[in-house]
């Protein structure tokens, strides 16, 4: 079976790392809601440049491939054994959300979209920004209101 596609690299990522990644958003909730206004629109904006689990992969693949390409033409066409092996790996993380590099990248703190996510939104929640949402709900049966609302 196909694993859902926000929960695919969880369920392939060790619960220790999976925790470990969860102790640190809870921490830097705790920390920059603690500090305010000011530093918690700093976070939201590195938290936007943040690379996820999945750019960083795609990164790592495009790298992998071209250097395979190039020692392919440079050195020995043995070398398109590697951009083949990534192509594999790549389809492999599609489908199921598992490919070698991925358990190296989450030990090394790589989050997915979803956990990046969770922090946003709980730095946001702790700034104020859905305040508005509980007076909103009588206007929640428009569609528009309810987007214009959570993209604060």
């Amino acid at each position: 079976m196909i694993p859902a596609t926000t929960s695919r690299v969880n369920e392939h990522t060790p619960d220790h790392v999976n925790e470990r990644i969860a102790r640190k958003t809870q921490a830097n909730l705790e920390f920059y809601g603690s500090a305010g206004g000011a530093a918690i629109a700093r976070r939201l904006v590195e938290l936007d440049r943040e690379w996820d689990i999945e750019r960083m992969l795609e990164a790592n693949a495009a790298s992998a491939v071209l250097l395979g390409m190039y020692l392919s033409v440079t050195v020995s066409r043995g070398w398109l054994l590697l951009p083949m092996a990534v192509g594999g790996f790549l389809l492999q993380h599609a489908v199921q959300g598992w490919c070698p590099p991925l358990i190296w990248l989450r030990r090394m703190g790589f989050r997915t979209a979803s956990e990046i996510d969770h922090e946003r939104y709980g730095l946001k929640v702790l700034r104020g920004d859905f305040a508005d949402l509980a007076s909103a709900s009588h206007e929640l049966s428009d569609v528009r209101n309810v987007l214009d609302i959570v993209k604060q």
